[in-house]
This record gives C-alpha cells, structure tokens and sequence, in this order.
C-alpha cells in the first residue's frame, strides 16, 4: 500500500518512544511506501487534496530517524491510507486539517476517522459515559467553576484542549489560587476548562490502555515524578509494566463498540484507580513502551486492522 504520514517533523522523533515512527516501521516491514508531509502542507487544490512532502524511509538511528527524498507535491486521493498523526494543541488548524482529510473519504482510509476524531476531542468523548468518569465539569463562568470546587475540594483544573501535562493544576482544600488561574487561561484563551475531583490513585499511576480497533491490547503504567501531580511522560512522568484489571476490561467493553464504529482505530485511554479520564483519538502515544515491557507488538495489531479495512 502507499501510505502518507500527516506529522510533525520527522527528524525530531525519538526513535525509542515515538509511536509514529514505530507504526512507520512497522508499515515498512510489512511492505509498504511511505510518505511524509507536515500538517502546514496539507492543502485544498480546485477539488483535489494535496500535500507537499517527500518520500521516506525509515531508520533505528538516534538523530536520523528517516531517509527522505526530494520534495514533491502529490494527490492525497492516490494514497490507501493516511495517518492524522500531529500532536495537539487541538486547534482550528488541526480542526481544518480534519475538514480536508474527510473529502478523501472512501477512496482513501484516514486513520483515525477524522469526523470522529474532530468531534470526539480527548477530554470530551469521556462525557459519553459518566458512569465511568470522576466527577466533571466544563466551564469558562467562574461561579460555576468554584462552586464544583466548593462541593468536591480537591481537585484538578486543565485547558479543555490542553496535552502532554500542560497547564494541569491541582487545587486542594487550601488552595487560594483558582481565580487568578482562571483569570490566567481567561486573559489568552476563550476556550473553557475542565474541572474533575482529584483522585487519590493517581500517585500510584495513570494507566495508558492501547485499545485496537475497540479491543484492548495492553497498558503501560505511568508513576508521576516526586512532588509532581501530573503523570505524563512529557514532564518526567516514569513508564512502568503493568496489567489490565478486570475494571480496565471493564470500561474497555463499554467504550470500545463505539470506537471501532467511528473508526478510531487506534486509541489510547487513561485510567486513575477505576475512572476513566480520558479518550485519546488524535494522537496516542505509549506503544513503544507497551512492546518493551509486555513484547506486545500493538504496532503490527494496528496494521492488521488497517489491511483488513483496505483489503
């Protein structure tokens, strides 16, 4: 198959942690052309959609990930599949790029579905399923914000878009500060936030949970570093083995229906003690680290289920 990878910049991954590049590997071995462009080249064309990229071949080699060609311009609809793999900030330029990728369908697979992924943001597919979640609210209206803090005391405060730990807060019973941190994300953003209960558990770890076309394929485990609330390995979070709980199957059967049918083919959720927090759709991470710790090879999992759609 020909493949086209919508990312970041190539040069810059690490090849021990990068799930992209991992998958890129993987479509590699089993055959495949691949093609990388960033998301800045992705554009409309008098019908058509196009992307200027180059051509790639992928490496083991720390600090030359990939091999790539002469720049060229192509026509995304002559691709089987395209991966929508940028990481957030889930702005109105990856919205757009959503909008684009869509026309390609059904011609050509974009994984995951980009309707989906526009509409089912991380922190927002959670409210499909309560029942599993902490206690949530979204809100940019300050009284409602403190009130929910009022009722549950400590909590956890974060951009409704935000990713990788950035500008997550914990506010406990003696905290002074939300109305100059909403003042704060206010002053720059017009987006809301997100407000959830704080759970104890997650000094034990935020559980990464790869799920593959709804079915889940294992976790990894991520323990925050001393002093520190948040858990993601961006800000030093520390990855470690770790199995799936009869909870974690749990809430996998519940969700996991609804993100084969939308086509979120690969998937990775977060889970503190029994409550799910959250969906990631746009650009999941962990399956390096999953392949290390258990030699479970999600990357190859991912693929079979791609082949199968295309074939």
């Amino acid at each position: 198959m020909k493949i086209a990878f919508q990312m970041d910049p190539i040069g810059a991954v690490d090849i021990n942690a990068d799930s992209t590049f991992r998958l890129a590997e993987e479509a590699q071995a089993r055959g495949h052309e691949l093609f990388f462009y960033g998301p800045d080249q992705l554009a409309y064309q008098e019908g058509r959609i196009t992307a200027r990229g180059q051509d790639m071949t992928v490496q083991r080699v720390a600090g030359t990930p990939a091999i790539l060609g002469e720049e060229r311009e192509v026509d995304l609809a002559d691709y089987d599949v395209v991966w929508l793999r940028q990481d957030p900030p889930f702005d109105m330029h990856y919205i757009t790029s959503t909008h684009l990728l869509d026309r390609l369908k059904p011609d050509t697979l974009v994984v995951n579905d980009p309707f989906w992924v526009r509409n089912y943001p991380e922190k927002l597919l959670v409210l499909n399923f309560p029942q599993l979640t902490p206690p949530t609210t979204i809100a940019r209206d300050l009284r409602t914000i403190r009130a929910f803090k009022e009722k549950h005391g400590d909590v956890i405060l974060k951009p409704l878009y935000g990713n990788g730990g950035a500008g997550v807060f914990r506010l406990d019973t003696n905290d002074r500060n939300l109305s100059s941190l909403h003042e704060l994300f206010t002053g720059f953003s017009r987006e809301p936030l997100i407000v959830q209960k704080y759970l104890p558990d997650v000094r034990n770890g935020d559980k990464r949970v790869i799920l593959v076309d709804g079915e889940p394929v294992g976790a990894i485990n991520r323990v925050p570093a001393a002093g520190e609330t948040r858990s993601n390995m961006h800000v030093g979070g520390r990855p470690e083995k770790v199995g799936l709980t009869e909870r974690d199957l749990e809430i996998c059967a519940t969700i996991g229906p609804l993100l084969k049918e939308k086509g979120q083919i690969f998937v990775g959720i977060d889970v503190i003690g029994d409550y799910l927090t959250e969906i990631n759709v746009t650009s999941p991470t962990g399956i390096q680290e999953l392949e290390r710790f258990d030699g479970t090879n999600a990357a190859e999992k991912i693929w079979e289920a791609i082949e199968a759609r295309v074939g």
